[in-house]
């Protein structure tokens, strides 16, 4: 899949069929987040895959899109690694960048995904339910599945957010 396709046609997911996911298909993603650009090459991050059904249901009880978790077949949950961190705010924007790879990548397996940030309000909860140390703190669950449908878009016009030069208002 050409690059610039994938991320014009990629959509956040939010329903999923039925469906199992390879093993093969999520060392693929895995092996896309790891592969993002860090400062340093620090590489701040890990990641906890989950499959259980009853830790799926666990983590959606921890976030008002619970229906978008019990859909899926499968977790990426996301940490930022404080070991590793050298710069909280290069470090967390790795972590973004890590995240898009993932999600790309998903999208290019022809599988679905959405990124959940609003679980972060539940962050220690997860970390509870994961077995996570204090060390590793929840940036994001990915929900991973086989999409339903895939919805469109649309996106601002460049020259309402690309200012050459310098800023101006239009």
């Amino acid at each position: 899949m050409n690059v610039i396709d994938a991320i014009r046609n990629r959509r956040s997911i939010r329903k999923f069929r039925d469906a199992n996911i390879e093993d093969e298909k999520v060392n693929i993603i895995l092996d896309a987040g790891r592969w993002a650009p860090s400062g340093m090459n620090n590489q701040p991050w890990q990641f906890i895959v989950v499959r259980s059904r009853e830790t799926i249901d666990k983590i959606a009880q921890c976030t008002i899109y619970s229906d978008i978790l019990r859909s899926a077949n499968l977790l990426i949950a996301v940490f930022l690694d404080k070991d590793e961190m050298y710069d909280r705010t290069k470090d967390v924007m790795a972590i973004g960048a890590c995240i898009q790879n993932m999600l790309l990548a998903a999208h290019s397996l022809e599988l679905g995904a959405v990124w959940l940030g609003e679980i972060l309000k539940e962050k220690e909860k997860v970390n509870q339910i994961l077995d996570a140390p204090e060390s590793l703190e929840l940036m994001a669950v990915l929900a991973i599945g086989c999409p339903v449908e895939r919805p469109t878009s649309t996106r601002k016009a460049l020259d309402e957010i690309a200012h050459r030069g310098r800023y101006s208002r239009k």
